[in-house]
């Protein structure tokens, strides 16, 4: 409810110069921050959630995994554990967080690992490693990387900057002037000139060094995951659909592009799904599946959080994607040369 978050807007500016004050502490070198000997790479927003940093996180896992010893450090949102710890395939989400455990299945013979403080996490992992992959880090500020990637959503990129709880934005949009580069996720296959224009004039007036790169999200082929769940080629035309992602405009607007008859599920990103959703779920769903044709889609984040043993007899899929970079050789070269400064 918007009108109920502009009620909240004395606490915005007192948000906002709590912030402000931090980050021209930081910029002061009152409040130290630290850099490391060891090729680190920050991988971060400015707005809540919803920006693609898993899918980039991941695309660099796989790009600098043939080269270095990669880990990946996270503070695990979410979990119920403290101080550091390495996660594992068999981990529970409770335990580690959804991202990560994410990463590590996706990736077994990679270091991931948690900590709530990047610096301690740091000092361990870089012993035994040579490049370090900070995940949703960029107001870490602790921490001086060699590299920081920071993204921004195509869709709203260009609209009114406020922060929390009126806006969605964690911190102010100056501090654009830390990125070695930006990226414009979730683009659409045509942008036109004056909007990357518009968008490029916004982040040039914070920051006139920084490169601006776009990309858009690649769906890839449905992946099963319930005991049930067959092997399909494309969409299945009805579908429920279940996320707690901070944006799944995206995936249900694929999904709506596509002809497929959907009934969306919606639950706040991160969200821990409790007896009283599986009941939600298995209702819709028994409902939706009248004449037997229907199957329960989520997100590769969320098929970390759902229990199936809770949802027996449902089809259950998630659908894996992509992040694809226009001029992505450039992208990472001038990546790789930032590291190795």
């Amino acid at each position: 409810m918007q009108w109920l978050r502009w009620l909240l807007f004395p606490f915005t500016i007192l948000y906002t110069l709590i912030i402000w004050v931090r980050n021209k502490l930081y910029d002061l070198k009152v409040f130290p921050s630290q850099t490391f000997p060891v090729m680190t790479i920050v991988v971060g927003n400015l707005a809540v959630g919803g920006a693609g940093k898993s899918p980039l996180t991941q695309k660099l896992i796989k790009y600098f995994s043939n080269k270095y010893r990669v880990a990946t450090l996270s503070r695990g949102y979410g979990r119920k554990t403290k101080g550091f710890r390495l996660v594992e395939v068999e981990d529970r989400v409770e335990n580690v967080g959804d991202e990560p455990l994410q990463f590590k299945k996706n990736f077994p013979n990679i270091t991931i690992a948690v900590n709530e403080n990047r610096t301690e996490g740091i000092e361990i992992l870089q012993k035994d490693h040579d490049l370090i992959i900070l995940d949703d880090a960029f107001q870490h500020r602790k921490v001086t990387p060699k590299c920081s990637i920071l993204l921004f959503e195509y869709n709203s990129i260009l609209n009114p900057i406020f922060l929390l709880p009126t806006g969605n934005y964690r911190d102010t949009f100056n501090q654009t002037k830390r990125a070695d580069i930006v990226l414009i996720t979730k683009c659409p296959d045509e942008i036109p000139t004056m909007e990357k224009n518009k968008i490029e004039s916004k982040i040039k007036s914070y920051n006139k060094t920084t490169t601006i790169y776009y990309s858009k999200i690649g769906y890839k082929e449905l992946i099963p995951i319930s005991e049930n769940a067959t092997g399909i080629i494309g969409l299945p035309k009805n579908i429920l659909l279940v996320t707690g992602i901070a944006n799944p405009q995206p995936l249900a607007e694929y999904l709506r592009i596509n002809a497929v008859k959907k009934v969306h599920l919606k639950f706040p990103d991160h969200h821990n799904f409790d007896e009283f959703d599986y009941k939600v779920i298995n209702a819709r769903f028994e409902k939706l599946n009248a004449d037997g044709d229907c199957i329960l889609l989520t997100t590769e984040k969320d098929a970390q959080r759902l229990l199936l043993n809770r949802l027996e007899g449902i089809p259950i899929y998630y659908i894996p994607i992509d992040i694809i970079i226009e001029d992505e050789d450039q992208f990472f070269q001038e990546l790789e040369t930032s590291i190795l400064r």
